[in-house]
This record gives structure tokens, C-alpha cells and sequence, in this order.
């Protein structure tokens, strides 16, 4: 999950291009080559990234704004050592296995995953020749019964030093915590004599019988170290285009979901699912879960907030929460605004709760006045509110009700499946106790893990009420993880490694980044339905920006069907209303939708609405 990028050096051979920016911000196709590399090492799943700066490190300390998952640490002697004292100074951030790479490289990113799926916790990818003239070439013990990988012996920039040469160094490696710790002793007792000595020497001197290092050949690599001018020219204007080439190779079919979930999702997400078999009890999977509900608590809000995470759909952890969080004293208030509210009264009449239900609009906004007169004047202990109703984007004022609520003693119970990691949430300071979510919304993962987040005073008043479900027990679904890092039932792996994934994604956009992006979206939605004089159910201030409920047109040409299908045609899935008061269609931003997407769709909108007339 971590990978170091070695970035100090001056670059000089590239002349006026690196005097004041360092190399691995050259661009192509306005991206420094340095950021295209994060990209891919993003989307194999590296939730964190170091890198070792030196010449113009402030390039490298602004891309870290840029994405939060980015440590710089600067080597301050760069003018004088080598790749391996900056590696040294990036060790003390080094806490586990990780990929080593170079900062000046453009590569296929096919490489990353050669090196992530082999076993072996050590290995140099390593190419056929390039012809560049600054060749690292490789000498080593090739396995016989492993084609293409071999025993690392030497390394050198000059043929006639070595024996059989088989191959040249790419700068991708992964090594493993054991070996950084050799190669950090063999530059402490080499550095006064060699203190330019470069990584990949230092991993040569240090591969032996007890340690090997393996080198894994593809021999029609498409890479290239870019650092001279005649690198760049040939990187321009043929390597690049080869990787642009191949890398189109796995791009999955494009499909725009404008429906409420499952949301669209990267190329990445859905990769991340084509992962080695594993069985869910081993520790290594335990530790999988374990970091997905630490991430998730921490963007849940500031405190002591616990994720207890089921296998499962939203209206799972609704029931869990409405059938583990009432006492049998309790009195719970539902607010009834849409199609969801109304499914968790179903809940707790199933469960024969004692419950009364707190009916509102569901396109006009809830009149907070009397739903606090009724929470106080009925004596309820628990509430239970949709933050984000989906039926038609109408957006409940969650935090003024909760924080109420927490004022008189009542406890709170939030469906927030549409509205977590979209709108910012701290459910300390709302005031929530208890908050669901799902995988497959604004987290922008794969269906099939939903989740409870839980304030942990909330959550240990509940661990002596009798449970009503087996399956869906919520605090005994939280101690058995809390005791043995698993879950007390088979898990959903291939999803929850979707999750991890969309859980650095989001990390990265952040989650206020990724609600302007929503919002761009919306804002272009809204200017066409405008323009078309298209109606919408909820009024723009109560809207949440995330699913908008438009009239169907009054056309006796209009088809919800047709349209569905001629919008399929093009690449997007739109969603039927859900409201028993009007006729609707429901258009939501969610997931991985740009705004040039959502202006394309508006162009399709506006061509099949004009033609009605």
C-alpha cells in the first residue's frame, strides 16, 4: 500500500528545461510525467505515496496538496549523494512493503501490476534492450524453471563490466521492509567512500542466497528515462504513444449511471475486484477490513466513531440499526418524507417497535418547528431520519434536527446511504449516534457492503439490549470484529477489495472536492431543464444537488420507455420517479460522472425534448 518515488536530482543534462523545475515535471499531454506516474500507482491501489525531493522540492510539496496521499521528505545534501541517500531519508516513513520507482520515467502500466502480483517480495522489473544510451544493464541468474525472472547479480551503465547481460533496469521495484533495512546498512558502510551510490547498485551488493533479489523481464517493455533531450524526443514521439496505446487496451466499456445508485464507477474499482483468491479468515484479509472501517471513520466525522461493516444493501444496515438501537422501552419518531422513510416505519412495524410516524412533504422542505414539538410533546427516546431523500433530492436539515435532539436526550438514527461521502458529515458535531451508508453510492465503490457508523458511547448502551436479529445484530456484528478482525459471516471480498480501492479515490479527491464536482454536474442538469421549461418537483433550495426529480413532460408523445432506451443508446442509464403525487424521472450526479459527461447528456436531453413538440 505504500510506494516511494526517488525525485532529488538536478536533472541537468536536460539543461534550461530542469533549471529551475525538476524533471519529472516535464509534461505530456499537460501532465508531468511525476503526476501520470501517481495516477497509475493510485489506481494499482498504493494508498500511500513518498516522495524524496531535492532540486526544486516545492514542486514536489504543491502536487502534495494536491493529493493528500503524498509525503515529500527532502534529501538536503541532493547536490552531492545519489538515489540511495535520498532512499535513506524516506526510510523513517517507510513502514511496510513497497514500490520503488524512479521519478523521470514514463512506463505501461502494466509493469505495476507484473510486480504486485508476483510473489516474490523482491523483484526489479527489468526490459529488453531500449537503445537509449544511458542504458542500466542487468546481470543475473536466470531461474530455469521461472521464464523470463532470474537472480540479481550486478548492475552497470557499461557492458564490458558484466558477463551475460539480461536486460535493463526499468526503475520500478518493489522490495520489502527486510531488504530496505540491508540496503540501508550497506550505504551506511559505503557512504563516506561512495556517497553518490544509487539504489540499484546498492540492491546488487546486497543480493545474495539469503536475500535474493529477482528480476523480472518483459521484453517488450514500453518505457523510457527521460534525461537528456534525445530521451525526451524518442519518449514523445514513440514510447508514449505505444503506452497511450496499450493502456486503452483495458478500458471497460463507458457507462454513464444517471440513476441513484449503483453509482458509476472507475476502471479501477472494477479492476480491483480481479484480485488473488483469498480466504477471509486469513489475517491478512482482517487487516484489509480493519483499515476500510478506520478510513471510513474518518470521514464520518471527528471522535471516537466505530464502522461496523455487513454484507449487505442500505435497507440491510436500516434494518440493523431500527432492530438493534430501540430498547424495548424505547419510543421512536420516523420522519416520513419519501419512499425511504416509509421503509423504515415497514421496519419497525416488522419488528412491532413502538413507533409513531412524523409524515412531511416529500418535495417540500420538513417544518423543523413542529417536528420539534412532536419529538418533545410524544416523549420520544429515538429518531429515525433520511438525510438525503432519494425518491426525489430533497435534502433534510439533518443537523439542526439531530443536534436537537441531542439536546433533549434523544437518540438518533440516520439513513444516510445517499448522502455520505457527497455532502460533508461530522456526526459528532450533528449530533448523530447511528448513520448508515452503502459502497455503492457517493463512495463510488461496487454493491454489496453496507455499513453502520456508530458514536462508541452511542453503540455501548446497546450491547445489553436483547437482540432481534441474528444476522443483523448490530453489536454483536461490532465486538466480534473489535476481538477478532472478522466479521462473523462470510464477507463479500471480491467487493470489499472494490471498496479499499474507491476508499483511496475518494481520499484523494476528497470528499468537498467531490461534492463540487456533483454540483457542476447539477448546475449544467438544471440550466437545460430550465431552458427547456422543464418542471422540477423540489424547489432549489431544499434540493440536495445530488438527484434531481424533474415533471415528465405533458407531450402525449412522451414515453419513459422510449426515452430510457434512446438515452441507453448513447451510453446513459436515466432512472423512473418514485413518487405516487406526480410523474417523474429522476436524474441523479453520483459516481464518477464529469461535467463534460453531464453536458453531453444535456445535449441528448434537450434534442429529445424539442422534438416532442
Amino acid at each position: 500500500m505504500q510506494a516511494v518515488i526517488l525525485a532529488a536530482g538536478l536533472g541537468s543534462r536536460l539543461k534550461d528545461k530542469t533549471q529551475f523545475m525538476p524533471k519529472g515535471f516535464i509534461e505530456f499531454d499537460g501532465t508531468a510525467i511525476v503526476e501520470t506516474s501517481i495516477k497509475k500507482l493510485i489506481k494499482a491501489g498504493i494508498a500511500e505515496i513518498i516522495i524524496g525531493t531535492g532540486h526544486c522540492a516545492a514542486y514536489y510539496e504543491d502536487l502534495a496538496k494536491k493529493y493528500p496521499i503524498i509525503k515529500t521528505i527532502k534529501n538536503p545534501d541532493y547536490a552531492n549523494t545519489g538515489s540511495m541517500a535520498t532512499l535513506d531519508c524516506c526510510a523513517g516513513l517507510i513502514n511496510q512493503d513497497f514500490l520503488l520507482l524512479e521519478s523521470d520515467l514514463i512506463y505501461d502500466y502494466a509493469g505495476l501490476l507484473v510486480l504486485i502480483n508476483d510473489r516474490k517480495p523482491n523483484i526489479v522489473l527489468s526490459s529488453g534492450a531500449t537503445n537509449s544510451g544511458d542504458e542500466v544493464y542487468i546481470q543475473a541468474s536466470p531461474l530455469p524453471k521461472i521464464p523470463n525472472t532470474a537472480v540479481l547479480e550486478q548492475v552497470s551503465k557499461k557492458k564490458e563490466e558484466l558477463g551475460t547481460v539480461f536486460g535493463e533496469l526499468v526503475g520500478i521495484s518493489k522490495l520489502s521492509l527486510k531488504t530496505l533495512t540491508a540496503m540501508r546498512q550497506n550505504y551506511a558502510q559505503n557512504k563516506s567512500s561512495l556517497p553518490k551510490l544509487d539504489y540499484e547498485k546498492a540492491l546488487a551488493d546486497i543480493s545474495c542466497p539469503a536475500l535474493p533479489i529477482f528480476v523480472r523481464k518483459i521484453d517488450d517493455y514500453a518505457w523510457r528515462e527521460i534525461d537528456d533531450d534525445n530521451h525526451l524526443h524518442i519518449a514523445q514521439q514513440e514510447i508514449y504513444p505505444r503506452i497511450l496505446e496499450r493502456e486503452a487496451l483495458y478500458a471497460v466499456k463507458r457507462e454513464v449511471l444517471l440513476n441513484p445508485g449503483p453509482a458509476t464507477t472507475t476502471d479501477s474499482v472494477k479492476y480491483a475486484q480481479v484480485c488473488p483468491d483469498i480466504c477471509p479468515r486469513e489475517e491478512e484479509f482482517g487487516e484489509i477490513m480493519g483499515q476500510i472501517t478506520k478510513d471510513l471513520s474518518s470521514m464520518a466525522g471527528k471522535g471516537d466513531i466505530k464502522t461496523v461493516l455487513f454484507g449487505g444493501s442500505g435497507t440491510a444496515v436500516d434494518e440493523a440499526m431500527i432492530s438493534s438501537c430501540v430498547p424495548k422501552d424505547g419510543r421512536l419518531l420516523i420522519v416520513n418524507n419519501g419512499a425511504y422513510g416509509a421503509r423504515i416505519a415497514q421496519i419497525a412495524s416488522i419488528y412491532q417497535l413502538k413507533f409513531e410516524v412524523f409524515n412531511s412533504s416529500s418535495f417540500a422542505a420538513i417544518d423543523v418547528d413542529v417536528l420539534k414539538k412532536v419529538l418533545l410533546n410524544g416523549k420520544f427516546t429515538h429518531l429515525a431520519i433520511v438525510y438525503h431523500e432519494t425518491t426525489t433530492g430533497l435534502l433534510n436539515p439533518v443537523p439542526e434536527i439531530c443536534r436537537f435532539c441531542r439536546q433533549n436526550g434523544i437518540v438518533t438514527i440516520v439513513d444516510a446511504v445517499s448522502a455520505f461521502a457527497a455532502i460533508p458529515i461530522d456526526m459528532y458535531q450533528d449530533g448523530i449516534d447511528f448513520m448508515s451508508s452503502t459502497s455503492n453510492k457517493n463512495i463510488q465503490g461496487m454493491a454489496g457492503v453496507a455499513f453502520v457508523f456508530c458514536q462508541q458511547k452511542s453503540l455501548e448502551r446497546i450491547k445489553d439490549y436483547p437482540p432481534r436479529n441474528f444476522y443483523l445484530d448490530l453489536y454483536s456484528q461490532y465486538i466480534h470484529f473489535e476481538k477478532t478482525k472478522q466479521t462473523r459471516f462470510t464477507p463479500p471480498v471480491q467487493t470489499l477489495y472494490a471498496l479499499r480501492q474507491a476508499i483511496i479515490e475518494t481520499k484523494v479527491e476528497t470528499i468537498p472536492r467531490r461534492y463540487e464536482r456533483y454540483i457542476k454536474c447539477w448546475q449544467e442538469l438544471v440550466k437545460t431543464v430550465k431552458a427547456l421549461g422543464l418542471e422540477m418537483l423540489v424547489p432549489i433550495k431544499d434540493q440536495s444537488k445530488l438527484i434531481t426529480a424533474i415533471v415528465e413532460p405533458a407531450s402525449p408523445s412522451y414515453d419513459f420507455g422510449k426515452f430510457h432506451s434512446l438515452a441507453r443508446l448513447r451510453g446513459f442509464t436515466i432512472y423512473p420517479g418514485k413518487h405516487s403525487e406526480a410523474n417523474t424521472f429522476r436524474i441523479a450526479n453520483i459516481g464518477d460522472i464529469q461535467p463534460q459527461e453531464m453536458k453531453e447528456f444535456c445535449v441528448f436531453l434537450k434534442q429529445y425534448m424539442e422534438d416532442l413538440l
